[in-house]
């Protein structure tokens, strides 16, 4: 008995209502955080109050991940990535101070961890 050859239907892919782009101002100076906060809830339709717990909750988990128990990094999906860096202890030195060429002594530096944020490819090609 021969088997029919039956051939698979294309099922057509639903597209999503596009988002329409938001009608932002350029700011002549930098934005205040209440600023910030009522511009994402007008542009979200949240309410102010809930765009401030989100900026809470993102604190919080950033805190996590760059604390001694987690990764040492954070990333906010296609704009920048937060790192942290473990910087060693230095001892005192001797060095010339560049601008008058004499003979300084430097100071001993405690081990320290600095933040580092870098940018990635959506933030970039925004700028």
């Amino acid at each position: 008995m021969a088997k029919k050859k039956t051939s698979k239907k294309k099922v057509a892919k639903k597209t999503k209502a596009a988002m329409p782009t938001p009608k932002i101002a350029s700011a002549s100076k930098p934005r205040t955080k209440g600023e910030v906060y009522r511009t994402l809830a007008e542009q979200s339709g949240v309410t102010r109050g809930q765009v401030s717990r989100m900026f809470e909750v993102m604190s919080a988990m950033i805190e996590k991940d760059l604390g001694r128990s987690g990764p040492g990094v954070f990333n906010v999906p296609g704009m920048m990535k937060v790192m942290v860096q473990r910087k060693p202890a230095t001892k005192a030195r001797k060095g010339i101070n560049p601008f008058t060429g004499e003979e300084t002594m430097f100071k001993a530096k405690p081990a320290r961890n600095v933040v580092k944020v870098r940018p990635l490819k959506g933030l970039k090609e925004l700028v």
